[in-house]
C-alpha cells in the first residue's frame, strides 16, 4: 500500500511516468508485479462504517486523516526481504523530492485464511 499526504504530495511529471512505466514493465515481465493501481482522491470517495450495529456512509474528503492510501501494488515474492527490495526500487524511482511511505504486508489466501 502506498501512503501519501493527499494535500501535500506532488503530481507525477512525464519523466516519472516514463520511469515508472519501465519499472512496471520490468517487474511484470520478471513475474514479481501482479497488479498495481493508483486510487482517486478521497474527495471522490466514501467510507462505509459499522459501529455499534449501525452502518453509516461518510462522504470524502477525510480530513481527520493526514495520510491516505494513494495506491497499491500486489507483488509475488519468495520472502519479505525480496518484497522490501522490490518496494525500495519503486520508491527510488521517485527521487529525492517525494515523501511517500509503503506498507508491505502479506495477503491471506485460501479458505482457512480467516481462521
Amino acid at each position: 500500500m502506498v501512503r501519501i499526504n493527499e494535500n501535500g504530495t506532488r503530481r507525477p511529471d512525464e519523466q516519472l511516468m516514463r520511469d515508472m512505466g519501465r519499472l512496471i514493465e520490468e517487474m511484470t515481465a520478471e513475474g514479481s508485479l501482479l497488479d498495481t493501481a493508483g486510487l482517486r482522491p478521497t474527495v471522490e470517495g466514501k467510507r462505509v462504517r459499522l459501529s455499534d450495529g449501525r452502518i453509516r456512509v461518510v462522504d470524502g474528503p477525510f480530513t481527520e486523516t493526514r495520510e491516505v492510501i494513494g495506491g497499491y501494488a500486489i507483488l509475488e515474492a519468495p520472502s519479505l526481504e525480496r518484497a522490501i527490495e522490490l518496494t525500495r526500487r519503486f520508491l527510488a524511482v521517485h527521487g529525492d523530492s517525494w515523501e511517500l511511505e509503503c506498507e508491505v504486508r502479506q495477503l491471506e489466501r485460501g479458505p482457512d485464511a480467516c481462521s
